[in-house]
């Protein structure tokens, strides 16, 4: 099937504006979220800023733990974020801005943050920016409300004493609680059939966060001693979050950078460590080749940038539909593997179908039309049609074939061999009835 378009169904005005707006293009419940929680936001800074005294100190402290702020991004920028890395350790501004600032301040500090990000780092789409920006100024005002609600003199927190630090470190898990739960409802909202672990914690998530919550309590009560010593936790900060990027730089290496994938050299490492586990322990395997229909139609229908599009969400697809440990990768162009530790050929066609059906559900916005498209699939079982890497792939592939000669937006196995015909007892190959 052909990527279709739905243009009688919408006026052309409506299309051009999504283009131009490209927050109406989203769900209904996400723009209605998001809306909601930036114009919560804006409300909250105009009521603080008109009720809060603005002091010299306070500004001059705002002012310089937004400067190391921007110090780090520049340090981002020198070193470079390719999409998909998003971790940074700005939170060790923002806290002690939550600390020993009034609230309204806690809202103001990641406004200038993200525009800097958005200019000097990786621009993105602008609805992400400011929502950004949102959540994590109410996060943190809620972090400030608590805090200052509960130790009455923010300059105690640098005397040392047990009381004020432990409700900083608590207000730090409350700042990341709230931050993590706004952005995964907005998530949720984007695809409310994706998982929650994938926008929630997990081991790798919680061990930054606690130490970027640890860093952020530790530069509020130094910065509380004196502001001057700003200028000696700065150096440190810079080559944690260089040395965290780094990390990050490498992982991006293993992935696909239009998709998040693994791209086919990782996919095939990972392949290999399963299939070799799997020969091992005598468990069940199967492998799954997905191609898109008619793909080369979409690129010169509606452009490569669309084409790009429809290869992102058609991978954000895969990742909702699949296990955790299930190995998913793009294999070239608009082909992706899938590997399926402990599936047999009923459950690999299961999960096939599945694909196939939720893939044929996506609609990708465009200026000209809505776009649809299908997949098809060829699937291929370990020690049924194949004993290794090579072999499976090469089964899943005449698989495929068979998909694409049969009409295609369907998943086959490989052709079952021809049984040879019975033999006499003399050797000679018996009559056929």
């Amino acid at each position: 099937m052909t990527a279709t378009g739905q243009t009688s169904a919408r006026p052309r005005s409506a299309i051009c504006l999504r283009s131009r707006w490209p927050l109406l293009a989203q769900p209904p419940a996400l723009v209605a979220y998001v809306c909601a929680i930036v114009a919560f936001d804006a409300v909250l800074i105009a009521v603080l800023a008109k009720a809060t005294p603005f002091h010299a100190h306070h500004l001059a402290m705002f002012g310089a733990l937004t400067a190391c702020g921007a110090v780090c991004i520049e340090a981002t920028r020198r070193l470079g974020m390719p999409a998909g890395v998003s971790r940074d350790l700005l939170s060790a501004w923002w806290l002690p801005v939550a600390f020993l600032l009034p609230p309204v301040y806690a809202l103001l500090a990641p406004i200038p943050m993200q525009i800097l990000l958005q200019l000097r780092v990786r621009a993105t789409v602008l609805y992400r920016r400011v929502f950004s920006a949102a959540a994590i100024g109410l996060a943190a005002a809620s972090a400030s409300v608590v805090f200052h609600h509960w130790v009455h003199v923010p300059p105690h927190l640098s005397a040392g004493e047990g009381g004020p630090i432990a409700v900083a470190a608590a207000c730090a898990v409350l700042f990341t609680v709230l931050n993590t739960a706004l952005i995964a409802v907005a998530a949720h909202a984007s695809d409310p059939e994706g998982r929650w672990c994938e926008v929630l914690w997990d081991r790798e998530r919680v061990l930054l966060d606690a130490v970027e919550l640890c860093l952020g309590v530790l530069v509020a009560v130094v910065c509380g001693l004196n502001l001057a010593l700003l200028l000696l936790v700065l150096p440190p900060v810079v080559l944690l979050q260089r040395s965290l990027l780094h990390a990050q730089l490498q992982a991006a290496a293993r992935t696909d950078p239009k998709t998040g994938l693994l791209n086919a050299a990782a996919w095939q490492r990972e392949a290999d460590t399963e299939i070799a586990r799997a020969q091992r322990t005598g468990d069940a395997l199967a492998l799954v080749l997905v191609d898109i229909d008619h793909f080369k139609k979409v690129n010169d229908t509606y452009g490569h940038l669309v084409g790009d599009q429809v290869l992102a969400q058609m991978a954000a697809t895969l990742r909702t539909q699949l296990r955790e440990y299930d190995v998913v990768g793009r294999f070239g162009g608009e082909e992706f593997v899938v590997l399926l530790p402990g599936a047999d050929v009923h459950e690999a066609r299961r999960v096939a179908e599945r694909l196939r059906t939720r893939v044929g559900r996506m609609v990708v916005p465009t200026e000209q039309a809505m776009v649809t498209v299908t997949v098809s699939a060829g699937v291929a079982i370990m020690n049924v049609h194949g004993e290794d890497l090579i072999e499976l792939l090469a089964a899943a592939d005449l698989a495929l074939y068979r998909a694409k000669e049969l009409g295609r937006d369907r998943v086959c196995l490989p052709a079952a061999p021809v049984a040879p015909p019975p033999r006499s007892a003399d050797g000679a190959a018996g009559a056929i009835p």
